[in-house]
């Protein structure tokens, strides 16, 4: 049983292998027959008497031209759909190296493959020379008993020539398989070039994805918990106005419940804020960075200059920036007494500079909440630069990318 397994297995690798080669052999001597043309024309066009030859030399050239991307596309589909071996198409701007392919290495293996498919039968009808020759009739075979042994040597000649196909097929195959994915497939930079680009999409998607899910989760604690404190807070208001005759010790816990509830609220509100706020979808940065400069614990003076709107993902990484940046100067701005933010778009780039008049001394490198704004700004290759002298004052820009 392993024998039968192991024969169904070696006659399905070089029936493959067979079929490789020989789709592989016209596809690669068709580029050499076309370049021998072309060098005949030339010929005839520089020494000849035909005035034809020029007519047929651009034809032929143009025909040459031509065959180089289809020549590509068939070999790209020969392995792919024989070997499973997906070889990238190179970019069009390099055409030169598929066609010195084609010229070159390719009419070297076209050669080889029509030698190695030529012995198939070759082997095969010389392996099956004693069988004619026993075909003849027997009176004539007395007359040339030599013609026996000759058969038996040709016949040998033709199973050792049987076996040796498929390790020269196996051999072949295995060679262009990999001399072939790196002279026709896409160089290094261009693979390169297309990975960045599926990167950037992907990260792209990333972005997008990660403020869908902020913004599904402001809208849940909008419409869940948020209800649920109001909805607490509000009884326990109606229970402390209500309920007069209630021990000291009952009311002060209710007073407390209350109060908690109330501060829940407002928590919840900044972090509902800090998600994604609402007035951002609906009316814009502008509007949404307003809402910020109001609430903010010092007063901040904002300059807004956006003609149109930027993509969503830019918007909510701008008013990230400016909402934590606004937070840390109330919290370790020393003796800052003002903020000036400045939003304007150039061209392609929205540029947000947050500045203070602190002491300064921030330091992006002790990781601190400015190295998680500079990772925020990066996932949209944006660019973050920082200048805080120590004395103050304290400058933070922001350049972001916006096609929309």
């Amino acid at each position: 049983m392993k024998i039968r397994t192991r024969l169904r297995r070696a006659l399905t690798r070089l029936a493959r292998d067979a079929s490789f080669l020989a789709l592989g052999a016209p596809l690669h001597l068709l580029m050499g027959s076309l370049l021998f043309g072309v060098v005949g024309l030339i010929w005839e066009t520089l020494w000849g008497a035909d005035d034809s030859a020029p007519v047929a030399l651009g034809f032929a050239v143009v025909v040459t031209v031509f065959c180089v991307p289809a020549l590509t596309v068939a070999q790209c589909w020969r392995f792919r759909r024989l070997l499973g071996i997906d070889i990238p198409r190179p970019g069009w701007r390099r055409p030169w190296r598929q066609f010195g392919y084609h010229s070159l290495a390719g009419t070297l293996f076209g050669t080889l493959e029509a030698v190695v498919v030529a012995l198939i039968p070759a082997g095969l009808a010389t392996s099956l020379t004693t069988v004619w020759v026993y075909a003849i009739p027997w009176k004539w075979r007395i007359k040339h008993p030599e013609y026996a042994t000759q058969a038996a040597y040709l016949s040998v000649a033709g199973l050792l020539v049987l076996a040796a196909v498929p390790p020269l097929a196996a051999a072949l195959v295995r060679l262009e398989s990999q001399v072939v994915p790196a002279l026709l497939g896409r160089s290094r930079e261009e693979d390169l070039a297309r990975r960045v680009e599926d990167l950037t999409e992907s990260r792209a998607g990333a972005v997008d994805a990660a403020g869908a899910e902020r913004r599904r989760i402001e809208r849940d604690l909008h419409d869940g918990a948020q209800q649920r404190l109001v909805s607490l807070a509000l009884n326990l208001g109606i229970a402390k106005a209500t309920l007069a005759d209630l021990p000291p010790e009952a009311r002060e816990v209710i007073d407390t419940a209350h109060r908690e509830a109330k501060e829940a609220i407002e928590e919840l509100n900044s972090l509902v804020r800090g998600l994604h706020p609402a007035v951002l979808d609906e009316l814009g940065l502008d509007a949404a960075l307003s809402g910020l400069a109001a609430r903010a614990p010092l007063p901040v003076r904002l300059r807004a200059d956006l003609p149109r709107r930027p993509a969503p993902a830019v918007e909510a990484v701008a008013y990230f920036v400016v909402s934590e940046a606004l937070t840390n100067i109330a919290k370790h701005a020393r003796e800052a007494t003002r903020a000036d933010v400045t939003v304007t778009r150039l061209g392609g780039i929205l540029r947000v500079v947050i500045a203070d008049d602190g002491l300064g001394g921030a330091d992006p490198g002790r990781g601190s909440g400015l190295t998680g704004l500079a990772q925020r700004v990066r996932s949209v290759d944006g660019t973050f630069r920082m200048s805080s002298p120590v004395g103050g004052p304290t400058m933070m820009s922001v350049d972001l990318p916006c096609q929309s």
